[in-house]
């Protein structure tokens, strides 16, 4: 079995889209992520820039192994706007992404049929709007050896064409390194079959 090592993602914040349905406006942003705190800076900024807007309903999903997500409708029917846009994230197969809908109301209700075609649509319109990138799954490890070792640690590091994140050269050296998900066991097999260097893999939450 292959193992899936990529995922979609957003290259940077998409503009602005503006969808209108009945005299509401629904105003469509996202956003690309990777912790939860990230939100509530988003949030915040949008609440300054439309001031007086009714409803900041949003969705996002982070994570590739496992994956974590969460819906608000923000005071919108239960279901009508987290839902549908948190919908959208997923048509498009992305994480490590928040999309979110402002709202201001025009005066005429929409019911709840209505809403959800509306965040649905805003939410899509602002995913259309994004750059979607691909980006691989990379695992760390950590290579700890003797000096007297560097030439043959070096040496499968060049042949396999691995990142060097951080490196410390003293008479105990470590080097963490990063490979691709699906070469991650191959990588650590080599190593560890090498006599006298230690590999152990590292946990970046």
């Amino acid at each position: 079995m292959e193992i899936k090592d990529t995922y979609k993602t957003l290259a940077c914040p998409s503009n602005e889209i503006l969808f209108k349905e009945k005299n509401s406006k629904f105003f469509g942003y996202a956003f690309p992520i990777t912790t939860e705190e990230e939100i509530k800076s988003h949030i915040e900024k949008l609440r300054k820039q439309h001031f007086g807007a009714g409803h900041f309903c949003y969705a996002f999903q982070i994570g590739t192994d496992t994956i974590y997500f969460r819906v608000n409708d923000d005071g919108e029917p239960s279901n009508s706007a987290g839902m549908p846009i948190y919908g959208q994230i997923q048509s498009f197969g992305l994480t490590n992404v928040l999309v979110v809908v402002v709202r201001f109301f025009g005066g005429v209700k929409l019911g709840v049929g209505g809403l959800i075609s509306a965040y649905r649509t805003a939410a899509q319109m602002a995913l259309e709007e994004a750059e979607i990138i691909e980006k691989t799954i990379n695992l760390h490890f950590q290579i700890s050896f003797d000096y007297k070792n560097m030439n043959k640690v070096m040496r499968v590091i060049k042949e396999k064409n691995l990142s060097i994140v951080s490196q410390k050269m003293e008479e105990n050296c470590q080097i963490e390194i990063s490979t691709r998900k699906k070469n991650a066991e191959l990588i650590f097999d080599i190593f560890t079959t090498l006599f006298e260097i230690d590999i152990k893999k590292i946990n970046h939450s």
